[in-house]
């Protein structure tokens, strides 16, 4: 069931919850539904856990979920990185998240055969939950075409009834990937912070349209019984 919420003027938002502890009362309850939402950060931050909590709600709702991985990355590998969590279930692959490796396809350099590609398999799966892991790598063999791709591939997943989540990782000095932040329709950065030689977690959404979303930075924890928690404390 997708949730509802007015905005004040008698229009209703469908929202889908996050299932990031702590996270949906920072966005009115859950991301708009459809959307197509950015989790961007640098290496180590969480967005693979972050993503993967999302789709492990989705299954408890009773919503499948697609995982496009632009790695390469053998199913059984990423099995082993999250069978680590609570929240993970092994018999989830392939029946209630289908994991799809789109990284040959990806080399081929094909911007047209990607997007047709994974039009066909949401087509097939009919996801209410996607996730697309890393997009960066995409940018790295498409180079010119990368920008135009962006702009076609967030349009095609706008019109399927899903909420997708599409991780970035950042360069040195920056905050999100540019090219593709004005595509998207929310923005949640993870954050590595060294303060007083401890390296410390934190959250903030930056971004999220038709939403009264909390600012600031927010403390984050993962955890193998939660996976990515967002603390009560506020910094």
């Amino acid at each position: 069931m997708i949730m509802k919420e007015g905005n004040g003027d008698g229009m209703e938002m469908e929202r889908i919850p996050s299932g990031i502890p702590g996270l949906d009362e920072l966005i009115e309850n859950g991301f708009p539904f459809p959307s197509v939402i950015l989790v961007a950060g640098s290496t180590g931050t969480g967005k693979t856990t972050f993503c993967l909590r999302f789709l492990c709600q989705g299954v408890s709702r009773g919503e499948r979920g697609l995982f496009f991985t632009t790695l390469s990355e053998p199913v059984h590998w990423m099995l082993r990185f999250s069978s680590q969590f609570n929240f993970m279930k092994p018999e989830y692959i392939d029946k209630d998240i289908v994991y799809v490796d789109i990284g040959d396809l990806i080399r081929s350099g094909d911007r047209d055969k990607i997007l047709e590609a994974m039009d066909q398999k949401i087509a097939e799966i009919m996801p209410q939950r996607i996730v697309i892991d890393p997009i960066s790598v995409v940018g790295e063999m498409l180079k010119e075409d990368y920008r135009s791709f962006l702009f076609d591939l967030a349009n095609r997943l706008k019109h399927w009834n899903a909420t997708t989540l599409v991780t970035g990782e950042v360069r040195p000095g920056e905050l999100y990937p540019p090219e593709i932040a004005y595509t998207v329709d929310g923005i949640v950065l993870l954050l590595l912070n060294e303060e007083h030689g401890d390296r410390r977690k934190y959250l903030e959404v930056l971004k999220m349209r038709g939403t009264a979303h909390s600012s600031g930075r927010h403390s984050i924890d993962i955890s193998r019984k939660e996976g990515l928690v967002v603390l009560k404390a506020r910094f």
